[in-house]
């Protein structure tokens, strides 16, 4: 059984010496927050439960290469991150524009087909008008948001994930935070 003073990085390690215990421990302290990144990034529940698969079936295939040169969490959204982005452009329509039978209306393009399921499922009217906000972000915004409240991650730790400076990243969080409080005070 997996001491709860353990780190998420002895964690790992001892996965990678064979201890399954400790993989299951690593699931169970992490597999809230990284499902909840996953379906409010793809708006879609069934996909963030593919997504979650990859993501920790990735993490176990990478147990004997795993070096903790920085926090479990930043490897391990890094990993969430990136199955997300290669799920978002497998998901994206292709069209052919060249051939008229096959190409596609300008409300095809501009259609919203996103589910809301996240925004449904928000039990309170603060709760859903929180939602509503978080869509109106800009990606990278939303992001570095999510990666900061669901992923627990510092701001140097949301500059790796996402490839992004320092700076760059403080910024966009800045500006995530200052539109949410102007968008839920116009709310209230």
């Amino acid at each position: 059984m997996a001491d709860a003073a353990e780190t998420d990085e002895f964690l790992m390690q001892r996965f990678a010496a064979g201890e399954a215990e400790a993989f299951e421990e690593l699931y169970r302290r992490h597999e809230r927050r990284v499902w909840r990144y996953l379906e409010r990034l793809v708006h879609n529940r069934a996909a963030a439960d593919e997504l979650m698969q990859e993501v920790w079936f990735a993490v176990a295939r990478e147990a004997g290469r795993y070096r903790p040169t920085a926090r479990f969490t930043t490897w391990l959204f890094t990993i969430a991150r990136n199955r997300t982005i290669d799920w978002l452009r497998a998901s994206r329509p292709q069209v052919r524009l060249d051939d008229p039978d096959e190409a596609a209306s300008v409300e095809e393009f501009t259609a919203d087909t996103r589910p809301g399921p996240f925004a449904r499922a928000a039990a309170s009217e603060e709760g859903a008008a929180l939602v509503a906000a978080l869509g109106q972000l800009p990606p990278p915004q939303q992001e570095a948001f999510l990666l900061q409240v669901e992923g627990d991650l510092s701001v140097a730790e949301i500059a790796a994930v996402t490839g992004a400076s320092f700076e760059t990243t403080k910024s966009r969080l800045r500006y995530a935070r200052a539109r949410l409080k102007q968008l839920l005070w116009e709310h209230a």
